[in-house]
């Protein structure tokens, strides 16, 4: 860990507090694999901090987070709740005034069990219904939908993958103005899916734009009080 990582510790999560240490790694860096692994610790981690512990020192605290990175940080976090296993996107919309109005993730709808649906890619009877793909609700659609009626129009919308054109078509439907994502799939590679998107989002007159992050990683450590 070098001098621009940064570690976060406090006793409550954006979920609520924990029972038990342990740490989520966030590597916000593009040239690395997209990566959000939960870990375990068994040793105290140095709380590193550009700022001096001089009691007398009037001056702000130096290697905090940009907005960016904050709000990509806690799509990441959100993230994680996905069970998905092969696939694990989150998303946060913001308000102008940089305040946080929702946050989702990949899953299944609310009050379906996440252990009465398939969570496969493929059939092997080719069964399009023994996929995920019929059931899962997007992590940008759940993230609008949690909004308690807060309204997505004019509003920045932080996505770990660049959204699909079925989430296109909601973020334009809801009025946000920006997204935000982290990494997409190589439009070589991908479906028409992704292709699609991108033109509907600028038709509509959105602006996307990838995440470039400041700070390398973040670390987030829960501890017992």
């Amino acid at each position: 860990m070098n001098s621009r990582d940064l570690t976060l510790i406090s006793t409550a999560a954006v979920a609520g507090a924990l029972a038990s240490a342990f740490a989520v790694r966030f590597l916000l860096n593009p040239s690395k694999k997209l990566l959000a692994a939960a870990t375990s610790i068994s040793e105290d981690v140095e709380l590193k901090n550009s700022s001096s512990n001089d009691p007398y020192n009037p001056s702000k605290r130096e290697g905090y987070l940009s907005w960016d990175d904050y709000f990509m940080a806690i799509a990441f976090l959100s993230a994680q709740r996905s069970k998905d296993p092969n696939r694990q996107v989150g998303a946060c919309l913001v308000n102008q005034e940089d305040i946080i109005l929702g946050i989702g993730y990949n899953g299944f709808p609310r009050g379906c069990s996440d252990d009465k649906l398939p969570w496969s890619k493929k059939s092997k009877n080719d069964n399009p219904l023994e996929t995920k793909y019929p059931y899962v609700c997007h992590a940008e659609v759940n993230c609008i939908l949690n909004t308690n009626h807060a309204s997505a129009a004019g509003q920045r919308l932080y996505v770990t993958m660049f959204p699909c054109n079925e989430c296109a078509k909601v973020i334009i439907q809801s009025g946000v103005s920006e997204v935000i994502y982290f990494v997409e799939k190589s439009l070589e590679n991908s479906d028409v899916i992704y292709a699609a998107s991108h033109k509907l989002l600028s038709l509509a007159g959105i602006k996307v734009r990838k995440h470039q992050p400041k700070m390398n990683q973040i670390l987030l450590r829960f501890l017992e009080s």
